[in-house]
C-alpha cells in the first residue's frame, strides 16, 4: 500500500542520471509524483491514474532498433505528456517524426531562442527571448511528428523545444531538472500547474495523516519493532508509527559508542522523555571496540559494524518478543535505486546496515512509512512531527559512525580525541551561522603524528583533518569556502583544548574525485 493523492504526475524512466530530480522538482511545485522504469508505466498508470506524464531522458539512442521504447499506450491515455532529452526524442520517432544522430553533441550550457509561445512558457519566457539551459545530446530530432510546432531553438538543436498544444504533447531536447537551466524548474510548475491543471496541494500535513491511517491499517493490533540509528530518518519514521499506533511500537537502540559527543544522550531523551515511546537502550561500546581492535581495513569496519548491529538488535528484538513487523526508514532514492529503468535488480542495491537481512531472519514484515519521500522531505516531516530543530536539521551522519572517520585502527582514546575535536569544529560552525548552509562537516582523526612545538616542549601527536561540503543530494559535492580567519581560529581551539592533536589541516577535495567520507 503506498501513499496516492488524488492529483498525482507519473515519471516514465528511461534511465537518466538525474531522474530523481524530475520527481524531486515537481514535488517542490506541490504536486506529487512517483517514478516507474518504462516497462512497468502502464502499471504505475493504472494504480496512479496520474494527470500527467513526464518521459525522462536517457543513455540510449532511439536510432537503434534494442532502444527501449513508451508503451503507446501513455500516448493515448488522454493526459499531457512532457518529453526531456530522451523523452522527446522518443515522443517524435513514435508519433510519426524522425530521430538522427547529430553532426556533433551538444553537452553542457546552451542558449535557446523563443521562436512561438506556448503553455511552458506562459508568464516566464517571450518570443525572441533567449535563455540558458543544460544541454546533453548527440541524437536530435530531424523532423516533427503531425500536430507539433517548434517553438524553440538552440545552434546544436533545432527542435529544442516543441509543441503540440490539441494533445498537450511537449518535448525539450534540454534539461529543465537541472539547477543548470535556471528556469527550469519554473518550467516544470508550468507544466504541472498550467497544462495538467493540478493546484499544487499536496502537503506534508496531508501525506502525515494519509499515512498514520495507511500505518493504522496494515499495523491492525500487531507490534512493531524499530531500530534506532541516531539518523534523521529512523527517528522520524519511529514517530510517525508512533503517533499512528502508540504502545504496540517498541524501538531498540543500539549504541555502539561510535557516535558523536552527546547524540546517544538525546536519543534516549528524546524518545524516552519527550516522545514517551517505549525504548530499549542497548550499550554494546566494549563489544564493538573489541571487535574493531587492530582492524584498519575500511571495507572490514564497516562489515563487522554492520554484522554486529544486526546480531545484537536481533537479540534485543527477542527479548521484546512478539513483533509482527520491522520498522526501517527506508527512503524513496533506495527505492528508486533498487529497481533499475530496464526493471531488473540494479548494481546499486541499497541495504540498511542497520536493518538489513532481518526481516526474513526474525520472519517479520516491514513496515517503511517514508519509502514515498526525498531526504529533505523527511526533515520537514520532522518538523510536521514537532521533532526539534536542533535534531531534524542534524548533518547526515554515517552508520558505521566515527569508525571511518579514523582512518586506521579505532579505539576508545582515538574516538575520544576525535570527539572532541568535531565537537569544537560543529560550534564554531554554528557560532559563525553557517551550519544550515553546509550539507555535511565532520573531524577526520588521521593515522599520521607530526613533530610540534607546544610551549618549551616538543610534541608528537595526531593530524586533525577537517571537512566541509555543500549538496542538494551528496551524490555530488563542493568544499565549502571557509575564510582563512574562521579556518585558522578553529584549528587554534582544537590544538589549545584537545589533547593528542597538534596539526590541523582542510580538506579542500570536491565528490568526484573524492568521495565526502574518507573511508
Amino acid at each position: 500500500m503506498t501513499v496516492q493523492p488524488s492529483d498525482s504526475i507519473l515519471i516514465v524512466d528511461f534511465g537518466s542520471q538525474v531522474t530523481q530530480l524530475i520527481a524531486r522538482r515537481v514535488r517542490e511545485a506541490g504536486v506529487y509524483s512517483e517514478v516507474a522504469p518504462f516497462n512497468r508505466a502502464v502499471e504505475a498508470f493504472e494504480r496512479l491514474q496520474p494527470k500527467g506524464i513526464i518521459l525522462s531522458g536517457g543513455p540510449a539512442s532511439v536510432t537503434t532498433e534494442q532502444s527501449p521504447r513508451a508503451p503507446q499506450f501513455l500516448f493515448e491515455a488522454g493526459v499531457p505528456v512532457l518529453g526531456i532529452c530522451y523523452g522527446q526524442q522518443l515522443m517524435a520517432e513514435q508519433l510519426g517524426g524522425k530521430v538522427v544522430t547529430g553532426d556533433h553533441s551538444e553537452f553542457g550550457r546552451a542558449f535557446i531562442e523563443i521562436k512561438e509561445e506556448c503553455a511552458l512558457f506562459d508568464g516566464l519566457w517571450a518570443i525572441g527571448d533567449k535563455h540558458q539551459v543544460w544541454m546533453s545530446h548527440g541524437d536530435k530530432v530531424d523532423a516533427i511528428p503531425p500536430g507539433f510546432r517548434i517553438v524553440a531553438q538552440s545552434a546544436g538543436a533545432p527542435f529544442a523545444a516543441t509543441a503540440d498544444e490539441a494533445r498537450k504533447f511537449y518535448g525539450v531536447q534540454f534539461h529543465p531538472e537541472v539547477v543548470h537551466t535556471p528556469d527550469g524548474a519554473k518550467l516544470l510548475a508550468n507544466f504541472v500547474h498550467r497544462v495538467c491543471g493540478l493546484s499544487g496541494d499536496w502537503t506534508m500535513a496531508e501525506f502525515r495523516a494519509t499515512k498514520i491511517q495507511e500505518i493504522r491499517e496494515q499495523v491492525g493490533s500487531g507490534r512493531v519493532i524499530c531500530g534506532l540509528s541516531g539518523g534523521v530518518d529512523s527517528a522520524v519514521a519511529a514517530v510517525l508509527i508512533h503517533e499512528a499506533i502508540g504502545h504496540q511500537l517498541t524501538c531498540v537502540f543500539v549504541d555502539h559508542g561510535l557516535m558523536r559527543h552527546g547524540e546517544a544522550e538525546q536519543v534516549v531523551s528524546l524518545f524516552r522523555n519527550h516522545y514517551n515511546i517505549p525504548l530499549v537502550h542497548v550499550d554494546v561500546e566494549d563489544l564493538f571496540l573489541g571487535g574493531l581492535a587492530g582492524v584498519t581495513d575500511p571495507e572490514a569496519k564497516r562489515k563487522f559494524i554492520g554484522k554486529t548491529f544486526i546480531d545484537v538488535f536481533e537479540t534485543e528484538a527477542k527479548k521484546v518478543g512478539g513483533a509482527d513487523f520491522l520498522a526501517q526508514g527506508t527512503l524513496y532514492p533506495d527505492v528508486i535505486e533498487s529497481v533499475s529503468f530496464t526493471g531488473g535488480p540494479s548494481v546499486t542495491i541499497k541495504s540498511h546496515h542497520n536493518v538489513g537481512g532481518l526481516p526474513e531472519r526474525m520472519n517479520m514484515k516491514l513496515v517503511e512509512p517514508l519509502r514515498e519521500l526525498f531526504k529533505d522531505e523527511v526533515r520537514e516531516l520532522g518538523r510536521e512531527l514537532g521533532l526539534p530543530e536542533a535534531f531534524v536539521g542534524r548533518h547526515p551522519f554515517p552508520g558505521p559512525g566515527l569508525a571511518i572517520r579514523i582512518p586506521g585502527e579505532v579505539t576508545k582514546e582515538r574516538c575520544d580525541i576525535l570527539r572532541k575535536a568535531d565537537l569544537i569544529y560543529l560550534e564554531e560552525i554554528r557560532n559563525a551561522g553557517l551550519y544550515d548552509a553546509i550539507w555535511q562537516a565532520f573531524a577526520v582523526l588521521l593515522p599520521v603524528r607530526t613533530v610540534g612545538v607546544m610551549g618549551d616542549g616538543r610534541t608528537y601527536d595526531n593530524v586533525c583533518a577537517l571537512r566541509a561540503v555543500t549538496s542538494t543530494d551528496g551524490m555530488t559535492a563542493d568544499i565549502y569556502p571557509f575564510d582563512a580567519a574562521f579556518l585558522s581560529r578553529v584549528a587554534t581551539r582544537i590544538i589549545n583544548e584537545v589533547r593528542g592533536i597538534n596539526r590541523v589541516v582542510y580538506d579542500y577535495t570536491s565528490k568526484p574525485p573524492g568521495t565526502i567520507e574518507w573511508e
